[in-house]
């Protein structure tokens, strides 16, 4: 039997985006303070990034995730309403189309890699509204971010080669690398360490990397007449001075000029500036417009008439300001549903109509309910910083929780708390009153992650009480106080994010108990009630395999029949430039399934989001018709720059 059901799952900071597209007309003379006029070229739906200029009447290729997945859009001149590509539609990751002499190209992750830990990323082309799509990206390579020469003829991409992917993702080790169009096998090097090339000309790349000074700068690079003879011979010149953070280049058609992201000390925001080459002068553009809303990812027009990028929409034109509180999410799975929720660490009601979740993933303020259709949103617990949330599978009323900070040490105080509630209070009111019932004596250190046996007696958690993180399992009613304590696990290691599988049978967990010296890479391990029959899943290769050591497995649970496993997992890889993006702490965070004894893995997610804190019910009475996307939180844009980038230096 295939997956089903209904999954619920968190996307660190992306509900805030609410990006759109802009542009500024552009003089032909740029000299002194120029009064920019900005304007929208997106419908104000969703997120809606990535865009390229198709013409000088503003056409416009983008992305957008209004189906919950990253697809590509057409705006026709002077009409904000998107046309899907129905020619690429079965693939849902999509990134960075260019469109030229009637074909596009773009990013996707329609094809598996040829191995896990490696991203999917790849290049292809297809003519406009027709079906046929030609991979460009020979397997077993990963590309990113595809640039055109200004006669077609050239495509530049960042490119990982075919190497193991080895963890980075603050700057890509990726290179320039150039082929004809026509002839997408022949490759040359252009450059070792660069992204995010653009094209002035046939004979000019310009890509961004981080400088030895520390600063992240725009090269040049020019090719001889000659192309299989520029590699090796062209030595790139560092354009960008160094003070300032300058990054996702975007040249223009005379190669007069360059348009860059920046990121200058003093400021928070990321903003789009025009450097001019001939002066080596900046010309600042959205700092002037809005100094506090971040912008990204340049591009000019082909005649360089007109500047695009997106931003956060803010609230100064009518658009979509709301939030939903459960977002459908398009899955690659028929029979599995899939919704992104504004909040972290959902779990289900047993009857499914209702889930338990935490506002705020850095503060972790409270436990909150959401209906599953999204129609509703109630307060449970305000008054205390409490992650992950398991709901009791026999009683309607009962939530349970960790009280304290997250990511402690083991021998911070955390308890695992009963939360008692009379549904019936679940009215218009918005705060419900609560008993809040700790079930761990203060003095045994940190303990989180609580899981609920299926007939509702007993609670697996997660324990630092002997001086390592291991799991034990209480009473879940009495707790440890009268019902006492047993210890399921044992050793110097991290055993974490238990969850009892709804047949009662097995109980996964995140481990790395197989390398306890890498506190970062854990693996699936499943185990019986009584602590017999330990065992370790193998999904990203079998057992001695140079990867299987590099899995970075959290946040397990079971399907509600048993026989699947949901995790997040880096295996992969990356999606996109990590820089051209917010802030994302795992940018390598898909979820995927699997069955218990790891094979039939199946990939559930494609974005550069840090997704996870999934939540399995069979939930098949949620009607993804009747959600209710109108009912949420106001969109503010709170999201942060990649903490990575420090204009300190």
């Amino acid at each position: 039997m295939p997956p089903k059901g209904t999954i619920a799952f968190s996307t660190v900071g992306r509900t805030q985006y609410g990006f759109d597209i802009f542009s500024v007309s552009l003089p032909s003379i740029l000299d002194g303070v120029i009064n920019w006029t900005e304007h929208r070229l997106t419908d104000g739906k969703s997120v809606n990034f990535n865009g390229n200029f198709i013409d000088e009447n503003e056409t416009l290729a983008y992305v957008s995730e209004r189906t919950g997945a990253a697809r590509i859009y057409l705006n026709r001149a002077k009409n904000s309403h998107p046309e899907k590509l129905s020619a690429i539609s079965e693939a849902l990751f999509q990134d960075r189309p260019v469109v030229k002499n009637g074909f596009m190209y773009f990013v996707s992750a329609r094809e598996p890699a040829d191995k896990q830990l490696k991203s999917w990323s790849a290049v292809y082309s297809t003519r406009i509204q027709e079906p046929e799509i030609k991979r460009l990206t020979p397997y077993g390579i990963v590309d990113y971010s595809p640039a055109l020469s200004r006669s077609g003829k050239f495509v530049a991409v960042a490119s990982y080669g075919s190497r193991p992917w080895t963890g980075d993702f603050h700057e890509l080790d990726t290179d320039i690398v150039i082929f004809r169009s026509e002839d997408p096998n022949t490759r040359m090097m252009l450059r070792k360490r660069g992204g995010w090339p653009t094209w002035s000309g046939d004979s000019i790349v310009f890509f961004h990397r981080k400088a030895e000074d520390g600063w992240w700068s725009i090269f040049r690079a020019d090719l001889t007449e000659n192309l299989e003879n520029s590699g090796g011979s062209v030595e790139p010149r560092r354009i960008t001075p160094p003070g300032l953070h300058a990054f996702t280049p975007a040249a223009s058609h005379d190669g007069n000029r360059i348009a860059v992201a920046t990121r200058r000390p003093g400021t928070k925001f990321r903003h789009v500036e025009i450097f001019d080459l001939k002066s080596e002068s900046f010309y600042k553009v959205t700092e002037t417009l809005n100094p506090n809303f971040h912008h990204y990812n340049p591009f000019f027009s082909p005649e360089s008439g007109f500047l695009g990028y997106h931003r956060f929409r803010g609230d100064s034109v009518i658009s979509e300001l709301t939030i939903p509180h459960l977002d459908p999410v398009e899955s690659p799975i028929k029979e599995l549903r899939m919704l992104r929720l504004n909040g972290n660490f959902p779990t289900f009601s047993p009857d499914g109509k209702l889930i338990a979740f935490n506002r705020d993933f850095d503060t972790c303020h409270g436990v909150r309910i959401v209906k599953s259709d999204g129609s509703k949103r109630w307060t449970v617990v305000k008054d205390r910083t409490a992650f992950y949330t398991a709901w009791s599978p026999t009683e309607k009323g009962v939530i349970y929780t960790s009280v304290g900070p997250i990511f402690e040490s083991a021998h911070s105080t955390v308890q695992i708390a009963r939360i008692s509630f009379n549904p019936a209070d679940l009215d218009d009111r918005e705060e419900i009153p609560a008993d809040v019932k700790i079930l761990t004596k203060e003095d045994t250190a940190n303990n989180a992650f609580p899981s609920c046996s299926p007939d509702g007696k007993y609670l697996v958690f997660r324990s630092g009480r002997n001086g390592h993180k291991n799991l034990y399992i209480i009473d879940a009613v009495n707790g440890e106080f009268n019902g006492g304590i047993r210890q399921l696990t044992v050793g110097p290691w991290i055993d974490t994010m238990p969850s009892w599988s709804p047949d009662g049978k097995l109980i996964a967990f995140s481990s790395n108990r197989h390398n306890p010296d890498n506190v970062v890479a854990f693996s699936i391990y499943l185990i019986r009630p009584d602590g017999t029959g330990l065992r370790r899943v193998h999904v990203a290769g079998p057992e001695g395999s140079a990867d299987v050591d590099r899995e970075r497995i959290n946040h397990v649970c079971f399907s509600p029949d048993s026989t699947w496993l949901l995790f997040a997992a880096n295996l992969g890889g990356v999606s996109a430039e990590p820089v051209s993006l917010p802030n994302q702490f795992q940018p390598y965070g898909d979820l995927f399934v699997a069955r218990l004894d790891g094979s039939e893995l199946q990939r559930l997610t494609w974005n550069a989001y840090e997704n996870g804190t999934p939540a399995w019910h069979s939930a098949e009475e949620v009607d993804f018709g009747s959600l209710s996307l109108e009912t949420g939180e106001k969109l503010t844009g709170r999201f942060d720059e990649p903490l990575w980038i420090s204009c300190d230096i």
